[in-house]
């Protein structure tokens, strides 16, 4: 990035800060929005191009890895631009790159673009977070990350419907249309109406004052890390993980393990890192990035099985599975204010996250035990209560995980916490497909033990069935070999089915898993004069 900066008006009376917010979340919805919006049109983006669908996967996995490339190092490049420069350079290249998204005429294009799309969009989350955490008081500012949550939240969960409802309506290249309005309208309400707070010019002053040092191979070691560790989750199940005949997997592993451990290793022995891992010694920030990690892994991964489950199995669309998703995210705009409301009246952080993730893993344990029979509505329940469960831990995390943290380091924490919310939804995309794939192959082989000439509930579907067809073809081979096909089919229904509804049960445990944690966070409490903004 170059030191492009944008000039700072003139000094106006104080603006509420809930104008702040109002237009500060608008990037990070556009943000988070964008990393679940085309994955409906994955298909089309292929069809459209003239790629295979394997290949069009990249469209998602180079965004994702872009995007953890910047998140670890947004705090430092907030601090060297200014938090304001910084937050309107990425607001107008992501702009800017959606754009060109939406007008490639090839898949090599449209990776590059979405690159520049990841690079940009990785520093609207912390710098939207940071903002909202300077512009409200101590005791308000669970307020503020209860709106940053509904972005948070409810970007990914409208997203699949929005993206579908726009390639059938439209064109898939609306979906990255779709961002040019609001990000201009985002770019010229944050150049009017943002500054930097005093702390961070007299920063930035200090700063320009010392000789510029950048962490260069830090950096590097960065890039590494994340593209191999983004490349092999989102390809894995492709290549078959460990059992990858070609070595890609084993390979990124390896360099994936050994670039992390240099990165570590370096960061923390230098002055000036570009990566701070020193925020995660603290106890309540390190327990709120594990739970916050799994806790989105929980979330995309239902999120991405869902749908998948209720198109492939029952005969659902996009569009009407994204509704059936839908009225989730309304209860969790109605709990946001409830959840503001006890935090700012001194509730402890930990026992609304203990709850929340009681809710969450009951929710997902709900959707483990439905049918092939449930109608819409017995969908939508279990789904409202997982997003509940998670709009009550969202806005506690946020607050827990930054009250202990040292001022001169929430710069780095913001990214950390970010990333791993991240990398938590990109890792819960990958284990949904890894698990249903595995899971269905092992209930498919199971299944098949039963179904043999002794056993007499097979025995009975052949012959009712084959004497159903030889009714209508009046020939009793093919209408022997028909019923043996809707035995195979059925035997292939269930199988998928069971191994669906398994995948919700193993996201309940992992929910559950965090729940001892809890017990290691120190009391979490946002007291009136405790500042715990960030930048």
């Amino acid at each position: 990035m170059n030191s492009t900066t944008f000039p700072p008006l003139p000094t106006r009376l104080a603006i509420n800060p809930w104008l702040i917010a109002a237009i500060v979340v608008v990037p990070t919805f556009m943000e988070v929005l964008d990393t679940t919006i085309a994955v409906v049109a994955l298909r089309y983006i292929a069809g459209g191009l003239s790629a295979t669908v394997d290949d069009g996967e990249w469209v998602i996995t180079s965004y994702l890895a872009a995007n953890a490339i910047i998140l670890p190092i947004s705090g430092w490049l907030a601090a060297h631009f200014g938090r304001r420069n910084y937050f309107l350079v990425s607001i107008g290249v992501f702009t800017l790159s959606s754009a060109l998204c939406g007008i490639s005429t090839s898949l090599s294009q449209l990776i590059v673009f979405r690159v520049f799309q990841g690079l940009a969009g990785g520093g609207l989350q912390p710098c939207s977070q940071a903002v909202l955490l300077d512009s409200f008081p101590a005791e308000k500012q669970g307020a503020a990350m209860t709106l940053f949550g509904l972005a948070a939240l409810i970007a990914p969960v409208v997203g699949p419907t929005l993206g579908g409802w726009i390639t059938d309506n439209y064109s898939w290249r609306w979906t990255f249309f779709i961002n040019i309005p609001v990000g201009t309208l985002a770019l010229a309400a944050c150049y009017l109406l943002l500054e930097d707070p005093e702390y961070l010019r007299t920063q930035l002053t200090e700063l320009k004052k010392q000789p510029f040092r950048f962490d260069s191979i830090g950096l590097g070691l960065l890039l590494i890390t994340m593209v191999c560790w983004e490349v092999m989750i989102s390809k894995g199940q492709e290549w078959d993980w460990m059992a990858d005949p070609f070595g890609r997997v084993q390979t990124l592993l390896i360099v994936f393990l050994l670039a992390l451990t240099g990165l570590i290793i370096w960061e923390l022995r230098h002055q000036r890192p570009v990566v701070n891992f020193r925020p995660l010694g603290e106890r309540n920030f390190l327990v709120s990035c594990i739970i916050i990690f799994v806790a989105y892994a929980v979330l995309y991964g239902a999120s991405t099985t869902l749908p998948a489950l209720l198109q492939s199995l029952f005969g659902y669309d996009a569009l009407n599975a994204g509704l059936v998703m839908s009225p989730s995210g309304l209860f969790a705009i109605l709990l946001m204010p409830v959840v503001a409301f006890l935090l700012g009246r001194g509730k402890d952080a930990r026992w609304l996250i203990l709850t929340g993730l009681l809710i969450m893993a009951a929710g997902n344990y709900w959707m483990s035990q439905m049918n092939l029979n449930v109608s819409p509505g017995q969908v939508v329940w279990p789904r409202v209560v997982t997003i509940v469960g998670l709009s009550l831990c969202f806005a506690p995390l946020n607050v827990a995980a930054y009250l202990y943290t040292p001022m001169k380091l929430r710069g780095a924490a913001v990214g950390l916490f970010s990333l791993l919310r991240s990398e938590g939804g990109s890792v819960g995309t990958s284990l949904a497909q890894t698990l249903h794939e595995r899971l269905d192959q092992f209930h498919t082989t199971r299944l098949g033990e039963y179904l043999d000439p002794f056993n007499p509930a097979a025995h009975s579907f052949l012959h009712q069935v084959q004497a159903f067809f030889l009714g209508h073809t009046g020939d009793p081979a093919l209408s022997k070999e028909i019923a043996l096909q809707s035995l195979a089919a059925l035997r292939l229904q269930q199988a998928s089915s069971l191994a669906y509804f398994d995948c919700f049960w193993l996201f309940a445990i992992m929910v559950l898993v965090l729940v001892p944690l809890v017990f290691f966070m120190r009391r979490s409490v946002a007291e009136k004069g405790a500042r715990i903004g960030t930048e």
